[in-house]
């Protein structure tokens, strides 16, 4: 944050009104991915809530052939919708078959999200989310984040929220430390800090 402080003044003016973040680390593995497949498109209450449930639904949640073997209706119970089951069920299905090693994907930020996203309900923001949370990628940069995109938006100091084209575009500049202006985003944006002049 400080290399990126001394590059925008527009991050500096935030970094100073928010200070730092807090880290942000989960595991490698499956259970983090299954963990960003339950989250998707609801509230962090609701996901950990969801989780909650799940953990204690099956014998063992870190299993993937727990997920496997488990009915709809225990899944219903927990929280998941059917689509979320499904998505859930395609992620245990690679891992047990060992069709994907999430303790070995491509170096390569762009070939990893390739790597993610052909698991059924893993699109671009799920596998970004994992790269930058499971893995630490420092340059992993989620851009079609809504909070990231409203928060850069107060940041930059403009009129209205960036689409996630410009703000790819206009993150160039902040290689290779996007990831942490990732997470600073989201602390930024949980502040509720005014818009930045």
């Amino acid at each position: 944050m400080n290399a990126l402080a001394d590059r925008d003044p527009r991050i500096a003016a935030a970094l100073a009104t928010s200070g730092y973040p807090e880290p942000r680390e989960n595991p490698a593995g499956y259970v983090t991915l299954l963990r960003t497949i339950v989250g998707q498109q609801v509230s962090l209450a609701s996901a950990r809530a969801m989780w909650t449930k799940l953990a204690a639904a099956l014998e063992r949640v870190e299993d993937p052939a727990s997920m496997a073997a488990a009915g709809d209706e225990l899944l219903r119970a927990a929280g998941l919708s059917r689509q979320k089951m499904s998505y859930a069920r395609s992620l245990a299905s690679e891992v047990v078959s060992g069709r994907l090693d999430l303790h070995n994907l491509p170096e390569g930020d762009e070939a990893a999200i390739t790597e993610l996203v052909r698991i059924k309900g893993i699109g671009r923001w799920s596998a970004e989310i994992y790269l930058l949370f499971a893995e630490g990628r420092p340059d992993v940069w989620p851009a079609g984040d809504l909070a990231v995109q409203i928060a850069m938006g107060r940041i930059l100091g403009l009129p209205q929220k960036p689409s996630e084209r410009l703000l790819r575009e206009v993150s160039e500049a902040w290689r290779p430390h996007r990831g942490a202006l990732a997470i600073f985003a989201w602390h930024f944006y949980n502040a509720a800090a005014a818009p930045l002049a």
